[in-house]
């Protein structure tokens, strides 16, 4: 039985909560058509104690807005932008899978390794969304400058035939689409942000790269070297602490994989992977030149052995989320 049922000039039924954060709800629901047409997709609401804050359904418009023309397979699909009874809601593509932190959960508990070229090809997968979602354009071929600032292991999700999809852009930055206080407020997960948005600087595309990096390297290593016990050590450990050789760490690591790796991180902007087009050209160079490669049948068999199709709980938060936003005080110094 329908929990309730949202009226449109679609029609949306909702089935169950799939996941409830600290900003939004999202639902798994079924959108209804002519001739008993079936549909299902979920559903991201704002959390009624934001439903009144002018800033935060400007943002939620503003992400709607954005993400309605990113159509590539590598990033969620939003479908409708919706209103009922003062309530804004999304219709969104529906992943039936897991997140990354659902993914690396499930190998700790099986005990199971990631082989080195699936996190490879995970990480290709990110960098093939990025690449797109950087270089789109507006109506007028105008670039929108999109720096989604929050990719993490919570926003990447596996589906179980094998899909790598990025999501939730609702700290994402593009000219003319949502509220963004770069330089006052640093927002995103801090252990996966690249030094400048952890220093309170201006992002662009190439922070999105570094966070990439960040993912790779806890793909294969099985932890996150940057993160510590609180966002405050993490902000930090990812502005000053130095880079590791990754081939220290995993013998599974090679020079070419720590070179991959080193560019992905470099501090400098000028020594780190430009676009995402670059980085996705050494990654799948990485796993393919020497002849068949991981694919998405590849990776769909494996996390179905994982998981065996058993999604947890909560699979699909990455549909949603209460980012981290950290305010400049006194004690937190930042580059102008």
């Amino acid at each position: 039985m329908a929990l309730f049922t949202i009226q449109n000039e679609f029609r949306y039924e909702i089935v169950r909560m799939i996941f409830e954060g600290g900003m939004g709800i999202v639902y798994e629901a079924e959108q209804l058509g002519a001739r008993e047409f079936v549909k299902r997709i979920a559903i991201k609401v704002i959390r009624q104690n934001y439903a009144n804050q002018k800033e935060f359904i400007e943002n939620f418009i503003g992400e709607a807005k954005l993400v309605a023309d990113l159509i590539h397979t590598n990033i969620v699909q939003t479908y409708h932008l919706g209103e009922t009874n003062g309530v804004y809601f999304m219709a969104m593509e529906l992943i039936r899978g897991v997140n990354l932190e659902q993914f690396a959960q499930q190998l700790t508990d099986r005990r199971r390794v990631l082989p080195k070229e699936l996190a490879v090809f995970i990480v290709s997968r990110v960098a093939r969304g990025l690449a797109y979602a950087h270089a789109k354009t507006d109506k007028d071929g105008k670039p929108l400058g999109l720096v989604h600032r929050d990719v993490s292991f919570k926003n990447i999700m596996i589906a179980f035939e094998g899909d790598v999809k990025l999501t939730d852009f609702g700290i994402a930055k593009a000219r003319g689409f949502l509220v963004d206080n770069e330089g006052e407020v640093v927002a995103g997960k801090a252990d996966y942000m690249s030094p400048e948005q952890a220093d309170f600087q201006v992002t662009d595309q190439r922070s999105d790269l570094f966070s990439a990096g960040v993912v790779l390297a806890h793909l294969l290593l099985g932890k996150n070297i940057f993160k510590a016990p609180t966002a405050e050590e993490s902000r930090q450990r990812m502005i000053g602490m130095p880079m590791p050789d990754f081939r220290t760490l995993d013998a599974r690591v090679d020079d070419r994989l720590n070179e991959i790796l080193q560019r992905a991180l470099a501090r400098d902007l000028a020594k780190r992977y430009q676009n995402g087009d670059e980085l996705l050209y050494d990654l799948e160079h990485y796993i393919y030149h020497s002849g068949y490669g991981p694919t998405n049948e590849t990776l769909g068999k494996f996390i179905r052995e994982l998981f065996g199709q058993a999604v947890p709980p909560a699979a699909a938060q990455t549909l949603t989320g209460s980012p981290k936003h950290t305010k400049r005080t006194s004690r937190q110094s930042a580059k102008s």
